[in-house]
């Protein structure tokens, strides 16, 4: 039976290790009985695209499209992304708040009435600070991705932490462990959550 992400509250991203493209996939956790992840989403960058341009599949046949994130503008820090479904209908739209980001990454999050329902951001201020740091070193810079230095996101509904995305220790490709449950009521489009964590490690070429 096919995953409505809007019924759940944890969700796991794997990025998959290929040459000139980003892929990833989603899966649900393993229930506390054990058992095994249950995929369900296969995305893909389109390549050599003067816009960016990310789909979301029920599988890697890419044969049942789920949604997309699509840029307004070409080559644009500022643009605008939206997050329509398999209709084309919009779900809603996300935008790097670029001021804010020069120190610490942060998203914004809209509806799709185009209404900022809430943001991403980097969870540490600090840690954040010390990567930027760390990526200007000669030869160091090279490996930054790799320190032990926390990637993690938080989802913030004003100054309320509604859920958490963080990023697996020492691991060659990115994995993240994504937590809504703060969200008990689920306002916050899980759709939604599943294109800004794919959008912050592919927009940002990670």
């Amino acid at each position: 039976m096919p995953v409505d992400p809007t019924e759940h509250d944890h969700f796991i991203l794997r990025q998959r290790i290929r040459p000139m493209v980003n892929q990833y996939e989603f899966s649900l956790p393993a229930g506390p009985a054990g058992g095994e992840e249950q995929r369900f989403c296969f995305v893909q960058q389109k390549r050599f695209k003067f816009k960016e341009d990310i789909r979301f599949y029920a599988d890697d046949t890419k044969e049942q499209e789920l949604m997309r994130i699509k840029a307004r503008q070409r080559f644009d820090p500022r643009a605008r992304y939206d997050v329509t479904d398999q209709s084309d209908q919009k779900i809603g739209e996300i935008q790097k708040v670029f001021g804010q980001s020069l120190l610490r990454s942060t998203y914004a999050i809209f509806d799709a009435n185009g209404e900022e329902v809430a943001r991403a951001r980097e969870a540490n201020m600090l840690t954040a600070v010390l990567r930027r740091i760390a990526g200007f070193v000669p030869y160091v810079g090279d490996f930054a991705d790799f320190l032990p230095f926390p990637y993690d996101f938080e989802f913030l509904r004003g100054e309320q932490r509604i859920g958490i995305n963080r990023r697996r220790r020492w691991k060659l490709r990115d994995i993240y462990d994504i937590d809504m449950s703060a969200d008990a009521e689920r306002a916050l489009d899980r759709r939604l959550v599943l294109a800004i964590t794919v959008g912050m490690d592919a927009l940002q070429a990670r």
